[in-house]
């Protein structure tokens, strides 16, 4: 498919680039209240505009719930994932999926020039694989039919 050759930054350009963090001394509570507020999946963990880390939804099922912590009292820092792996907008679609497989993660923040410029999710790159196909089929009806 050659959808998956395509580089990530096609996606951005088609998604909302706004990227949510928290700084690793808030509370995990604090953490998973901006995640519900934003409607996201996890926060990049970032002090001074440094990628300190970064914090999912599974990180607090595995590392606060299951260890019986308190949510309030537990910092970002004690739960979150370091070090973070990163994609540049050089990267495809097939290499975030890789990546995102081999390492377990469904998140990928994307850097340019050692800065964050946005994060992509799995459900962005499968989004848009079958926003592709859809485009594609139309294009190919049209050529049958025309």
């Amino acid at each position: 498919m050659s959808e998956l050759n395509t580089e990530i930054k096609s996606v951005l350009a088609q998604k909302n680039a706004e990227v949510w963090s928290i700084a690793p001394d808030a509370s995990v509570y604090q953490a998973i209240e901006m995640m519900a507020a934003k409607s996201v999946g996890a926060l990049l963990v970032m002090q001074a505009g440094k990628l300190n880390g970064i914090l999912s939804e599974r990180d607090y099922a595995r590392k606060v719930i299951l260890q019986g912590k308190s949510s309030r009292d537990t910092p970002v820092s004690e739960i979150m994932s370091s070090p973070v792996i990163t994609v540049t907008t050089r990267h495809t679609i097939q290499d975030c999926m890789s990546i995102m497989t081999a390492h377990r993660v469904r998140h990928l923040p994307v850097t340019r020039d050692d800065q964050v410029i946005a994060v992509i999710s799995i459900g962005d790159l499968v989004n848009w694989v079958m926003l592709e196909q859809s485009r594609m089929i139309s294009d190919l009806k049209a050529y049958i039919s025309g």
